[in-house]
């Protein structure tokens, strides 16, 4: 499949997927290459050292594939090492970060929760971009989300619909009797938004923000006219196979299936 100056998308599982459906939206005649570096999978367990690596690598790849620019679809990276991984590279990274400010401004009480995998919301990296995003009289609470992160990568918001809503809506409880005033939490991992039909079915009086918003901003000047299509790479593990990685994105309604990255 040739492309025609495409944008490249990835993370470490099949979160970015959800960025690749609303790129495709926006910009529909913009090709898109598309890599699940299943291979990787979680992100979030990384050491800054191994994280870094690996996105430079996927980086790297989808560079020698054509691509004008990458998005790093993958908030814990984005935080911790977009901007080492700016300077390894020569293209244009664009990453997608935590909408703190956008959040708080939304926010009656003032009070947000930033829902991420646990190696993002305990970087010091992450400390230091909700201090500087936040402002006088607002709180941030930094929330470990990696057990509902799984149910995104295991597939099991799919296959147990009902089991995915039980464990959601005791999590989000569990948040919010322990900060009561939390109104307004953003889904800062690219598997979240997959989950937020049951968020707002645990709690419809709370606000759920997708970070994924001002991705699309960021990439319009890198964007052209081809011919709308979309490739997908995978890599697979013995655990995260490709066939099974296809399986979801059937489930999911999509026409795209991956190959194997070479």
């Amino acid at each position: 499949m040739k492309l025609h100056r495409p944008i490249g998308i990835f993370d470490a599982g099949i979160g970015s997927y959800a960025i690749v459906e609303r790129v495709r939206a926006r910009f529909p005649d913009q090709d898109v290459l598309y890599l699940a570096d299943r291979a990787s999978f979680p992100y979030g367990a990384k050491t800054p050292t191994e994280l870094l690596a690996c996105v430079q690598s996927a980086t790297h790849y989808l560079q020698s594939e054509g691509c004008v620019a990458v998005v790093l679809a993958s908030n814990a990276p984005s935080v911790v090492v977009l901007e080492s991984l700016r300077a390894a590279v020569s293209m244009p990274v664009i990453g997608i970060f935590p909408p703190v400010r956008e959040a708080i401004h939304r926010s009656r009480t003032r009070t947000i929760a930033v829902l991420g995998v646990r190696s993002m919301v305990t970087s010091d990296a992450m400390q230091s971009y909700a201090e500087q995003h936040r402002d006088a009289g607002s709180q941030v609470l930094l929330v470990n989300a990696s057990a509902l992160v799984d149910l995104v990568e295991s597939f099991t918001f799919i296959r147990d619909p009902r089991m995915t809503q039980d464990l959601v809506t005791r999590f989000i409880a569990d948040v919010r009797r322990s900060h009561p005033d939390v109104d307004v939490m953003t889904m800062s991992s690219t598997h979240l938004p997959w989950l937020k039909s049951f968020f707002m079915s645990a709690a419809p009086d709370v606000l759920f923000v997708d970070p994924a918003d001002t991705v699309l901003d960021e990439l319009e000047p890198f964007t052209s006219n081809g011919r709308g299509l979309t490739r997908c790479i995978a890599t697979e593990t013995r655990d995260l196979t490709l066939d099974a990685f296809n399986q979801a994105l059937q489930a999911l309604g999509t026409p795209h299936r991956a190959s194997l990255k070479n």
